[in-house]
């Protein structure tokens, strides 16, 4: 039987009670969802998360392990014991952990539990970088220049690279996040870097196979929303614009992007719909690709999950994700078509993390001593955390996802740069200062960037310039790093006032 039968065939039948194999705001996000449509829930948790808002928001909960997640958050047999024993109807897997890996969605078949998410069949496919632009090249989906296959060794990468030129790509077939990725300027850099690559793949995801593209130098991150139900009918919810990025991971997202014409939306749309045709995906999904300076776009991967950003899709299409997910899992044909969809002003999202953009976005942690989310129209906060709470180390350190709605960019720019300044927290340091740089620079305010924001726009002492009181934690700052570089070449501790990049920032807006 295929994996479209197998899933034509699963249990249809309304829902009762699902469990969400997650944790922090995605789960509180799911659970409210839920809720809504009259569906009970049940937490999973682990011990480092057991005064967390989604275990107390949940109907039942159970605690699966220890903090470290392979004790907890990853093993497929706790959450399908807690599962079986609660009598739940589906898991919806959020994203991250467990959400794109085949073997859970393949258990949940053999135990007649519904996966809110794609067939095992969909993620290995698309899982995979290599066999994702074999079944993208059956519709002719436009690809980045590059090679057929895994490159090995140096001699066969040398020989692909005569045909491509420089400079390369060399990219993680497996992976993602930047973790494999290397780029090559010269021959002469090409063997080191080939032997990073290959071994980082293999640190990270177990599988050491790279290939090369021809690297796109001014690359804009474009990513397409689908939605696609059992019944063969697929939609694309328009797209996102995530091309502000750190360490190749996504800082902020817009909806739409500044910089399509509906033409090229359209096309990149059909091609985003024909992508999830090519793996046979069922439910809603993520088709990424790369805009370069000329507007010519090439498709990179397909995230078979709920992505982080999904909200900024939400705001602008009025359609809620994770119910159209829960909708689907239950057999039920999507209620609107194409023609039916249209973009209604335009959102913004920041990922507040508990991170010092000071200090080269190093995680940090601690307690949340005060903790206080902006409000107002047009402002949504997606998290998981309340004032007192500590944040983990154990965990991805994103606190809350900030999110605003207006009617058109200049009028969101502005409501979040409102937002950032309204909201409150200390205890740790996070991105806030950062996004909000962001907002005010006139490379992201004319739509004039791509995905090297960071490193052709901002430097650390920036967020310290403009007032005197900056300057002076500025020179704290800089005398904090001295300290620390002499007290462990003493092997000493040097205690230092802690700088706050937030804290310049509450300053340089009172």
């Amino acid at each position: 039987m295929s994996f479209m039968l197998a899933l034509k065939s699963s249990n249809n039948n309304k829902m009762k009670k699902i469990l969400v194999a997650n944790r922090g705001e995605i789960a509180l996000r799911i659970m409210r969802s839920a809720r809504e449509m009259g569906i009970k829930t049940v937490a999973v948790y682990s011990e480092a998360d057991r005064n967390a808002l989604h275990v107390r928001y949940a109907d039942e909960s159970v605690c699966i392990g220890p903090p470290p997640s392979n004790q907890s958050y990853l093993v497929i047999d706790k959450i399908v014991e807690v599962a079986k024993k609660l009598n739940v109807d589906g898991i919806h897997p959020g994203y991250g952990f467990l959400s794109e890996n085949p073997l859970f969605a393949e258990r949940l078949e053999k135990e007649g539990i519904n996966f809110i998410g794609p067939s095992a069949y969909s993620m290995e496919v698309m899982g995979n970088k290599l066999s994702a632009k074999e079944a993208a090249k059956k519709y002719n989906i436009p690809l980045v220049p590059g090679t057929d296959g895994a490159v090995s060794d140096l001699k066969v990468a040398a020989e692909a690279i005569k045909e491509i030129g420089f400079p390369v790509l060399i990219k993680a077939a497996a992976g993602g996040g930047g973790k494999g990725m290397r780029v090559v300027e010269h021959e002469g850099e090409l063997e080191e870097q080939v032997d990073r690559a290959i071994s980082e793949a293999k640190s990270a995801f177990g599988d050491g196979s790279v290939f090369i593209e021809k690297y796109v130098g001014s690359p804009r991150h474009i990513e397409i929303q689908i939605l696609a139900d059992k019944h063969g009918n697929t939609v694309y919810l328009f797209e996102r614009e995530c091309s502000v990025q750190r360490r190749h991971q996504k800082v902020i997202e817009e909806a739409p992007s500044s910089v399509l014409t509906p033409e090229i939306r359209e096309a990149m749309g059909k091609c985003a719909v024909d992508v999830a045709k090519a793996c046979d995906y069922v439910g809603a999904g993520t088709v990424e690709f790369l805009l370069d300076e000329k507007l010519n776009f090439y498709f990179l991967e397909m995230n078979t999950r709920l992505q982080v950003e999904h909200p900024v899709s939400e705001m602008i299409s009025g359609v809620d994700l994770v119910k159209e997910q829960i909708k689907v899992a239950m057999g039920e044909k999507l209620s609107f078509i194409q023609d039916d969809l249209s973009i209604n002003g335009h959102s913004i999202e920041v990922r507040v993390y508990a991170e010092n953009p000071a200090n080269n976005f190093l995680p940090d942690t601690g307690k949340l001593e005060v903790y206080k989310c902006p409000q107002g129209p047009g402002v949504r906060v997606d998290d998981g955390f309340e004032q007192g709470m500590d944040i983990p180390i154990y965990y991805d350190p994103m606190i809350a996802k900030l999110v605003v709605h207006a009617e058109n960019r200049e009028e969101a720019m502005n409501k979040m740069i409102r937002a950032i300044d309204e909201y409150r927290i200390s205890g740790v340091e996070t991105t806030l200062a950062f996004c909000r740089f962001v907002m005010e620079h006139e490379a992201f305010r004319s739509g004039n960037f791509d995905t090297h924001f960071v490193k052709q726009h901002f430097k650390p002492e920036m967020l310290f310039e403009g007032n005197e009181e900056g300057e002076r934690i500025a020179a704290i700052f800089a005398s904090s790093i001295i300290g620390e570089m002499k007290g462990q070449s003493n092997g000493q501790a040097k205690h230092t006032e802690k700088v706050s990049a937030w804290k310049v920032n509450r300053l340089k807006t009172n």
